[in-house]
């Protein structure tokens, strides 16, 4: 596993969130969002020493219950899990040292 670049075809149902096992970094945005473009260097810096860690990117927009059920509110948020439970949260992270912190509270491989 590596680092996303595609936004999931289809939303995810938040039961099969809690159930994954081992570490995942849910991130939730738009393709045509500015301020998540901006990131996705960043999350490949980051995610280079993290290969092992599963990455879902979710399209998110109004109406669509993954994201609400997380409260996504600004794009792109990234959502730390460790067997399905939150363990850290990035709003707009501004640059791959935060990434690679909160990446390795999840990645015990690491």
């Amino acid at each position: 596993m590596a680092m996303n670049d595609v936004y999931a075809a289809t939303e995810p149902e938040r039961a099969q969130i809690d159930s994954l096992d081992g570490p995942a970094v849910l991130e939730f945005g738009a393709p045509w969002c500015g301020f998540c473009r901006a990131a996705q260097p960043l999350l490949a810096d980051a995610f280079a020493a993290h290969p092992q860690v599963r990455h879902i990117k979710v399209e998110d927009g109004r109406g669509r219950p993954l994201g609400r059920s997380y409260r996504v509110k600004l794009w792109p948020t990234l959502i730390f899990l460790d067997n399905g439970k939150e363990v850290a949260r990035l709003v707009r992270p501004g640059d791959a040292r935060a990434i690679r912190d909160a990446l390795a509270q999840i990645d015990r491989a690491s």
